[in-house]
């Protein structure tokens, strides 16, 4: 899963980037100190494989991963070139969802790029830019299907939907937003991997006062909850800086460092749910000495997809999936016990894989 961090200069972004990924991307109180796209790879918590790890005394416990990929501070024009933007919009189109960095915090100290707080305003100055941005994919598009419609049928039915997504845009509306009517849409809308068509995750960055109450108490939060829940996004509320002050502690402290705060997850927690929420994933896990690992994969995937994550072998020779809930291999404390208790089912190609599901493959190519 690869999430890209967006939002208008000194809102946060860089220092909340910094937290989660411990990358040290520099961070400043001025636009485009990030210039290059950085990109941290951060591991997702899960007590599961490490209960299952001191179960199996395994070698090597490998969660699934997170890829960040901090893209410097976009500005009004940014899609007609105005500050980096266009490089910066390449960027966001190789993520599988955004993560919208939006300030609901007053610091005269820290300088906004237009004069005053206002996240609703900060939220419709980028979606703008990234509405432009699509457009001129969209036109690019149109121009080719128009010259294939007059003898290709589906280049003519392309082009109706084309003319009515560009036209979906055009009144400010992003992709996302629009119907689609059949499974030619849907795929044609795949295949444009336009920007306002990714999924977003609204970070409300507040000051530490308001993370105790979730942001209850703090009206720009409240606005931003409204905007996001009218355009089915997520919500999130965390502080850049406390999130930069927990990345430095260990495990032990940080856990003191949450109850002192009233919390009981960090900001990280916190998005990585969100995330997988909102893509629809979820984990199985593999385990035995070697290894104890998560793997991830949409909801609803079935055995021998799942099994075509870890290789294209599995996949392509799947015979069967011995599956069995995590809970129980625990409480039976071995798969033999399990397997006598009835825990664990033989399961064949049709099987829709659930999460928690330790999964040992059956295959042969």
């Amino acid at each position: 899963m690869k999430l890209g961090i967006v939002g208008l200069p000194n809102v946060g972004k860089s220092t909340l980037f910094n937290s989660l990924t411990k990358a040290g991307a520099e961070s400043a109180n001025y636009p485009f100190c990030t210039i290059d796209p950085n990109i941290g790879v951060v591991p997702v918590p899960d007590e599961r494989i490490v209960k299952l790890g001191e179960l199996y005394h395994t070698k090597k416990v490998t969660p699934a991963v997170i890829e960040f990929v901090d893209i410097a501070g976009l500005v009004k024009g940014a899609s007609k070139g105005e500050g980096l933007g266009n490089q910066f919009l390449s960027n966001i189109r190789e993520v599988d969802a955004i993560v919208h960095v939006v300030r609901c915090f007053e610091d005269s100290n820290v300088i906004h790029v237009d004069g005053s707080v206002d996240p609703i305003r900060d939220i419709e100055t980028i979606n703008l830019e990234l509405i432009f941005a699509d457009m001129e994919v969209l036109e690019r598009r149109i121009s080719k299907v128009t010259k294939a419609a007059r003898m290709d049928k589906n280049a003519a039915k392309e082009e109706v939907f084309a003319k009515r997504l560009y036209e979906h845009l055009e009144s400010g509306k992003l992709a996302r937003t629009l119907e689609t009517e059949d499974e030619d849409e849907i795929l044609w809308r795949k295949e444009y991997n336009l920007l306002t068509d990714k999924p977003v995750i609204y970070a409300a960055n507040v000051a530490e006062d308001d993370l105790a109450d979730d942001g209850a108490s703090n009206d720009m939060v409240a606005k931003v909850r409204e905007f996001a829940a009218a355009e089915g996004s997520e919500v999130f509320v965390v502080s850049a800086r406390v999130e930069e002050e927990i990345s430095e502690l260990d495990d032990d402290e940080k856990k003191e460092f949450l109850e002192a705060l009233g919390l009981t997850e960090s900001g990280l927690d916190k998005l990585i749910r969100a995330s997988y929420r909102l893509l629809g994933l979820m984990s199985f896990l593999t385990a035995g000495e070697d290894e104890c690992r998560a793997w991830t994969i949409k909801i609803g995937t079935k055995a021998p997809q799942a099994a075509g994550k870890i290789h294209t072998d599995f996949e392509r020779g799947f015979i069967k999936a011995e599956v069995v809930n995590y809970k129980d291999l625990l409480e039976m404390g071995s798969l033999a016990a399990a397997r006598e208790k009835g825990l664990v089912g033989m399961e064949g190609k049709e099987y829709v894989v659930q999460d928690g599901d330790v999964i040992l493959f059956r295959f042969n190519v």
